[in-house]
């Protein structure tokens, strides 16, 4: 067998490591290190599909090694970040042991959430050029940059929330179920580059980076809003034209 064949399965098995190694670092709440290598693995992740095309090796091997590598880099380190952030909430409050696991594990509803989606996902023939439901990377960005916002934020109302475990519950039923819904989201994979047949999706990138730039990290969990909200509007658009 060609050597090409094996390298999108690399990159896959690479963002594996790098989600290990980010679960790991969240179970010693060193947030900062697992978000590097939550993002190593999600860029591993984008490309090993674009190498797959490019080499024209794409097979089902590939597709269910990128959900089982997905499942860990973006569902059981974003599930271990909530669990260790309504945890610390609920150590500041005195909460006694018996109640804090319980209610830590509402964190973990996330990584379930993400494993539902996956497996629908592979079964699902509908999201070639688009989303049914929030991708798992997506709601897993929202939830890593959480505690580098409560770290590095100024804003009294961003920190008073963030130390609410009704506000962390809320946003994990919230991402669990938009994971899981029948709404379809635009999908950032490029079949072609003409601005003409893609414009919303170099409109997006271009105000996500400027908000990155503008607002830092408070600004991950703001474009994952707008990602749903321009989905929402764009197939509000697509249905009154049909």
């Amino acid at each position: 067998m060609k050597v090409k064949n094996y390298i999108p399965n690399i990159l896959t098995l690479g963002n594996l490591l790098c989600g290990t190694i980010a679960t790991i670092y969240a179970i010693y709440e060193d947030f900062n290190s697992a978000a590097v290598f939550v993002l190593i693995g999600i860029l591993l992740d984008f490309f090993d599909g674009f190498v797959a095309r490019l080499l024209k090796v794409s097979g089902d091997l590939g597709k269910q090694l990128d959900s089982l590598a997905d499942m860990v880099t973006s569902g059981v380190v974003p599930g271990l970040i909530m669990f260790q952030l309504i945890n610390a909430n609920s150590e500041i409050i005195g909460i006694n042991n018996e109640f804090l696991l319980n209610d830590s594990l509402f964190g973990l509803v996330l990584t379930l959430g993400a494993c539902y989606r996956l497996a629908k996902f592979n079964l699902d023939t509908r999201q070639s050029d688009s989303f049914i439901g929030l991708p798992t990377p997506a709601m897993c960005l929202f939830v890593i940059s959480l505690p580098l916002i409560q770290e590095n934020s100024n804003l009294h109302v961003v920190e008073n929330l963030l130390e609410s475990n009704y506000f962390l519950i809320g946003i994990t039923l919230l991402l669990t179920f938009l994971m899981n819904a029948e709404i379809s989201l635009f999908s950032l994979k490029f079949k072609e580059y003409s601005f003409a047949k893609n414009y919303i999706k170099y409109v997006f990138i271009i105000v996500s980076i400027l908000m990155i730039i503008g607002l830092q990290y408070i600004s991950i969990p703001l474009i994952i809003l707008l990602y749903i909200i321009i989905s929402v509007l764009q197939n509000y658009k697509t249905k009154e034209v049909s």
